[in-house]
């Protein structure tokens, strides 16, 4: 039997901390085919997205993708995300949150090496 993945589990979480405190979660996405978000504001292959209740509309965070809709310079997008591509979920405004090593699409059990990040240890 094939456990489903923690990773969607404490996203959840943390966007929820976030909320309950009144901090707006942010997240860091890897960008790849799989991913809808506006390219103009990705940099290096990534994207930062505010995913606070104000900054997104009929956000669902499931156990395989992210999607809401975001208003960029005046537009609406659709933002779909897959989890694996998820790098790290945090609150810029404290730097609790978590980093999420790369999953190769291909192969769940094979990480990717990924330059490190600094967020604070979740207590």
């Amino acid at each position: 039997m094939q456990l489903n993945s923690t990773k969607p589990y404490f996203i959840r979480a943390l966007y929820e901390w976030c909320t309950d405190n009144n901090y707006d979660p942010y997240i860091l996405v890897k960008t790849d085919d799989d991913t809808k978000v506006p390219h103009l504001y990705v940099k290096n292959g990534e994207i930062t997205l505010n995913i606070s209740m104000e900054a997104t509309e009929k956000l669902q965070i499931k156990n395989s993708f992210i999607t809401f809709q975001a208003n960029f310079n005046d537009s609406i997008e659709n933002i779909l995300i897959p989890i694996n591509n998820v790098l790290a979920i945090y609150s810029p405004a404290t730097g609790v949150g978590m980093e999420f090593p790369l999953l190769n699409n291909n192969d769940g059990d094979k990480l990717k090496n990924e330059k490190s990040k600094q967020f604070s240890i979740v207590k």
